[in-house]
């Protein structure tokens, strides 16, 4: 059954699927992958849809996963067209989601019923695993799925997520691992008081100084052959009342580690006490962990992703592991070899966020390849 990639990356793009919020994108999916021999299952939690589909029963299992969700348009006054309108302009599809991750979801969709065309007897299966909740708290999406799969015994060999890797051309970057997510929110007590009177408060944004200062220029690590050095990054800091002869009596920050696999949890975390103490803070400090670094070697996956890449764009990519997080850290755990691999991510999470029409059905063709490599010997 022939499936026309554009038109489905149109058609994903036309539902306002804010996350967590489906908008019956996986209807769509769900709709095209029946007829070629999926069982397509819904698992869901808290309102997140999830959609885990599996032609087959034999190894390898080969799973194409990502996200239908959207990441919020921002204001509708700076965009050239509605984000929700999918829009042809000079030679680009513009829309929420054109690059994060609908056209990636539609290749995948299209690379499958096209090499199950050509090979309906094809050796191994086929999955795919599809939620709304990754660019959200992504607490019900991948994870609720995977955890079905664990308890149920059901593992991947290979997994490929369709995260927008590429850099200058399509092709160009795929990612082979991620760093670690280490999130904590600190309360530095104070003692709230008047600004005329210093001496009767403790004005905790001035305790939190010194130490701010060492978090910051703190090496964490050096990092190692296959991970950048470990970065900390505050992302919110606020204190006070609003008026202006106040001394607030906490201060809140919020902070972030992006961490290698030179670093662990519990060394990260151990550091960062010591600083606040060392200080002589007062605080208190709760820690969330959103998943721990991964990393596929060059192997089977690698080796056919960059084959596939190489024979369709004759682009010799590079392998990489920097960015944000994504839902392979989930996966990761019940399959041992995920790569991440897209179009341009120049435009995601942007006003006129796009994709180049003429990386489109390439994209497909690299997928589709992607499984003759691994399942036609």
């Amino acid at each position: 059954m022939a499936i026309d990639t554009l038109e489905l990356a149109r058609q994903l793009i036309a539902r306002r699927s804010v996350t967590p919020q489906d908008a019956g994108c996986l209807d769509v999916i769900a709709a095209r992958l029946a007829p070629l021999g999926f069982r397509c299952e819904r698992i869901g939690a808290n309102g997140v849809d999830n959609l885990w589909a599996r032609r087959g029963d034999r190894a390898p299992l080969i799973c194409f996963a990502g996200h239908t969700d959207v990441v919020p348009t921002g204001p509708l006054e700076h965009w050239s067209s509605d984000p929700f309108t999918p829009t042809l302009r000079d030679g680009v599809l513009y829309g929420r989601g054109a690059s994060d991750m609908k056209s990636s979801i539609a290749a995948f969709v299209a690379a499958i019923g096209a090499f199950i065309g050509e090979h309906p007897r094809h050796a191994g299966s086929i999955a795919v695993l599809f939620t709304s909740d990754e660019e959200g708290p992504a607490v019900d999406g991948t994870v609720r799925v995977v955890e079905a799969l664990r308890d149920r015994g059901e593992k991947l060999d290979y997994c490929i997520v369709g995260e927008p890797t590429s850099e200058a051309r399509l092709g160009d970057v795929i990612k082979n691992g991620r760093r670690g997510s280490l999130s904590g929110n600190l309360v530095v007590k104070g003692v709230q008081g008047h600004v005329a009177y210093p001496h009767l408060a403790r004005n905790p944004v001035h305790d939190f100084g010194a130490a701010l200062a060492e978090l910051a220029r703190t090496q964490w690590d050096a990092g190692n052959e296959r991970f950048p050095p470990t970065t900390w990054q505050v992302s919110n800091i606020n204190a006070g009342t609003g008026a202006g002869n106040v001394i607030p009596g906490e201060l809140h920050v919020k902070f972030n580690f992006r961490f290698s696999t030179a670093s662990t949890l519990e060394s990260l975390q151990t550091r960062v006490v010591g600083i606040l103490d060392r200080h002589g803070l007062k605080y208190d400090l709760e820690w969330r962990y959103d998943g721990r670094p991964f990393l596929t070697r060059p192997g089977d996956l690698v080796e056919a992703v960059a084959r596939a890449i190489k024979s369709v764009t004759g682009v010799d990519t590079k392998l990489s592991t920097s960015g944000g997080t994504s839902d392979g850290r989930f996966i990761a755990d019940i399959c041992p070899q995920v790569v991440e691999f897209g179009p341009t991510n120049a435009s995601i999470h942007k006003v006129n966020e796009c994709i180049r029409v003429d990386d489109i059905e390439p994209l497909r063709k690299i997928y589709q390849q992607i499984l003759v490599n691994l399942l036609v010997k």
